[in-house]
């Protein structure tokens, strides 16, 4: 009998702005992950209002709410390892090796994801201020068991 999927909102780059469309579109997440670049510490209160919150430290994020932020986490989610990091040019480990099922950053505002060696990247892009011409987003993990798929979400200014 097959249980049922675990879905991780992803969200990175908010840099002190969390837009109600990002709160909609995280709301019924079992867990979140917020890949760096909070800029605000209510923010990750107001995540953890809706489902526990795994977040890292990103380049921008200073101060002592900041320091409390690893630079890289762990998180199991059924079967599932997800190794969290705010830059991927930091990650100093094989994913694959390390028995990773997925890897999700941020950093560089461009949404994307890719395999590799058996691990799903996943970028969920940028939720706070528009940079330049990027799109405003952000994504959902489905854990079923140790099978991690994504989808990424475009959000309208």
């Amino acid at each position: 009998m097959r249980g049922r999927d675990i879905i991780v909102g992803l969200i990175s780059d908010t840099h002190g702005l969390l837009r109600p469309q990002a709160v909609a579109l995280l709301r019924g997440s079992d867990f979140i992950i917020h890949a760096g670049d909070v800029g605000d510490p209510r923010i990750l209160l107001e995540l953890a209002a809706l489902a526990p919150v795994t977040a890292v430290r990103g380049n921008v994020d200073i101060g002592d709410w900041a320091t409390a932020l690893p630079e890289a986490a762990v998180l199991m989610v059924g079967q599932a390892t997800i190794c969290v990091i705010h830059r991927i040019d930091d990650l100093a480990l094989d994913p694959a090796a390390a028995g990773f099922h997925a890897v999700v950053y941020g950093h560089s505002h461009r949404p994307g994801r890719h395999e590799r060696a058996g691990v799903l990247y996943v970028n969920p892009g940028s939720a706070g201020p528009r940079r330049f011409s990027l799109p405003i987003g952000l994504g959902r993990l489905i854990v079923t068991g140790a099978t991690v798929s994504v989808d990424l979400i475009e959000i309208a200014p």
